[in-house]
């Protein structure tokens, strides 16, 4: 039947899926046309150089020289130098050439400090040792200011961990477990949680580390002996602080107006309701439910913002009164 005017064709576009698939497709057949193309430019087996594209192959160096997929094999340097002595080679041009290479120099370029640096902090235990003395720095300098080194020492590693991971290949669900990791280890220190938090946050900076580089060649990642030291170390990090803070919660108060309580002080004139005593050497706002006269011993009771409240020292207790315990969280 004849089409109606401005009708649609049958086929509809491809999909976004469809045209990827195709573009993949045109990617593998181009690499494999030029790699097939240079083999044969340089005498190599064609055909296993595209199997190598199509199908991922590897062959060992034995196998390699047996296929003539490579001119030869050479245990070192010096060796290779003696078996391509006299070799003929074309050039891009057309230009042939003849090598001598028995006897010739070897200039050994080492590198510089620049790419030694590089080399060092972009080894993954490296750069995940970086990442944690930054973070834990800038902690201690944001719940300690003024200490200044360890906000300095803290922002450098871990900017150069940041930059050491950009040039590794990193999963970035890993490195998420890591960050998620450290930060309930810090939130333990300053939240009630019993070890909740302390232990999920060891456990996902486990998996984390575990999972932080993505590659598959072996030995390349962080070792599980590191993994397993460096969650040992926060651990006895994280609890150990915590077992510092709640014993410093049970002693008692040295500093602050809540000393006051228990202290003894002196009228200063006479008392009816409110008037004035010193307590410390510091002129105090008293408070007293009896009248007091001028010179009578006192010992304060409790504190009201700045009044305090007192009675006459002969009417105190033999046993001093226990300054109250403040009860802040976890971490003041």
């Amino acid at each position: 039947p004849e089409a109606l005017p401005g009708a649609k064709p049958a086929s509809a576009p491809a999909s976004e899926p469809a045209r990827a698939d195709a573009m993949e497709r045109k990617q593998m057949h181009d690499a494999s046309a030029y790699i097939r193309g240079l083999a044969q430019l340089r005498g190599r087996n064609a055909e296993w150089a595209e199997r190598a594209v199509r199908e991922s192959v590897s062959l060992s160096a034995d196998e390699a020289l047996a296929q003539r997929v490579v001119d030869l094999v050479a245990p070192d340097l010096p060796a290779l130098l003696r078996q391509v002595e006299g070799r003929t080679i074309t050039a891009a041009g057309g230009k042939a050439g003849v090598l001598h290479t028995a006897n010739a120099p070897v200039v050994t370029l080492e590198p510089d400090w620049r790419n030694r640096f590089l080399a060092v902090i972009t080894e993954p235990s490296v750069a995940l040792l970086l990442l944690m003395i930054g973070i834990y720095g800038l902690i201690f300098e944001f719940s300690t200011p003024g200490m200044v080194v360890p906000g300095i020492a803290g922002a450098i590693c871990l900017l150069v961990a940041l930059f050491a991971l950009h040039m590794l290949p990193v999963n970035y669900a890993g490195l998420a477990l890591v960050a998620l990791g450290i930060g309930c280890m810090v939130a333990e220190l300053f939240l009630p949680t019993f070890g909740a938090l302390g232990v999920g946050g060891i456990i996902a900076f486990a998996f984390g580390a575990v999972m932080l580089i993505d590659t598959d060649v072996p030995g390349f990642g962080v070792p599980l002996p590191m993994v397993a030291a460096m969650s040992a170390l926060s651990a006895i990090f994280v609890f150990g602080m915590s077992a510092m803070l709640v014993r410093s919660r049970k002693r008692p108060v040295v500093s602050g107006a809540d000393t006051l309580v228990g202290a003894r002080g002196e009228m200063l004139d006479d008392l009816r309701e409110e008037g004035w005593a010193t307590v410390r050497g510091e002129t105090w706002r008293v408070h007293s439910a009896s009248s007091l006269p001028r010179g009578t011993p006192v010992v304060v009771t409790a504190r009201k913002g700045l009044v305090l409240e007192v009675i006459a020292a002969g009417n105190a207790p033999l046993v001093p009164t226990t300054p109250p315990q403040p009860t802040p969280d976890k971490g003041a």
